[in-house]
């Protein structure tokens, strides 16, 4: 599959998890989505990530910001529901909740 279609993909995705958040009463906000080569190098040695090869690069991953109450949560199980119905969507989602070395619990991404 190219690149183009993966991120059109991605995108639907994030639409279905947007829609299922409000259905859930979330209030949804944009995060960051691309990323340069620059920007990534900054994360990395700010420690907000461990590689330069993020998929953010490709487009191909999104950070929301999730409201509940008029407040910003970025909970782990708050938002589980959420990164399980994410990885529900494609095999190839994953939420960045079930990271095991750097937890990202806004982080949604499709492998590609």
């Amino acid at each position: 599959m190219s690149l183009v279609v993966e991120q059109s993909e991605f995108m639907w995705d994030v639409c279905l998890l947007v829609g299922k958040a409000r259905e859930w009463g979330f209030a949804v906000t944009g995060g960051e989505l691309a990323r340069t080569v620059e920007q990534q190098a900054i994360h990395v040695k700010a420690g907000r990530s461990k590689t330069m090869n993020s998929i953010h690069l490709k487009r191909c991953a999104i950070d929301l910001n999730f409201f509940v109450d008029g407040r910003l949560t970025w909970d782990k199980e708050t938002l589980k529901p959420l990164g399980v119905y994410w990885e529900s969507l494609n095999p190839k989602n994953r939420w960045g909740g079930n990271f095991k070395s750097l937890v990202d619990v806004p982080h949604f991404e499709r492998n590609v």
